[in-house]
């Protein structure tokens, strides 16, 4: 469609329908790729101990919500992409996680944690006696628009692999007797 504009004159904002602006803002965005701590920490070299609850959290990098704005003419268009939880897979372990974790502390440990992680073995046998967890987290996007336009995108997934030290404690059990 040819547009006549006077001499000196601006020519008008192209229009963008909704759908369009949200998948191009979309696509300008990048989310981090999460970050986990966890506990116990022990040792120089902060390791956690085989078999026992290893509580892991995402930290404050971790985005759970993101929200992007956009807009082109007279055109705006919101983006919002929800995470419900961290997927944690460790070598060498068991992961339970229906959350984004909670920190330790003497306090939230009454309370417990939607995110724990066991190990089966030390990391002695890995490179840099560290055990290998992918960290994922994936995001459903929606959008709306000022021009009426709703809808869903294809799920968004950041993912990354971390490393736990892990130690093992030895311990002897003797059967008590009743010999002096």
């Amino acid at each position: 469609m040819a547009v006549w504009v006077p001499a000196g004159g601006s020519p008008p904002e192209p229009e963008v329908d909704g759908a369009t602006l949200a998948r191009a803002a979309w696509d300008a965005v990048t989310i981090p790729t999460a970050t986990i701590s966890y506990n116990p920490m022990v040792g120089d070299v902060g390791a956690t101990i085989v078999g026992m609850d290893t509580w892991v959290w995402a930290t404050g990098d971790t985005p759970k919500e993101v929200t992007v704005t956009a807009t082109a003419g007279s055109t705006t268009a919101t983006i919002t992409a929800t995470a419900s939880m961290l997927t944690l897979q460790p070598k060498d372990g068991t992961a339970k996680c229906t959350g984004f974790g909670i920190p330790w502390s003497e306090e939230n440990d009454a309370k417990g944690t939607d995110c724990l992680i066991v190990f089966n073995r030390s990391s002695a046998h890995f490179k840099d006696s560290v055990t290998p967890v992918d960290v994922k987290v994936s995001y459903a996007i929606e959008f709306t628009a000022s021009d009426g336009a709703t809808g869903t995108m294809d799920t968004h997934t950041t993912s990354t692999t971390t490393t736990i030290p892990v130690a093992e404690i030895q311990t002897i059990i003797v059967q008590p007797t009743d010999e002096p």
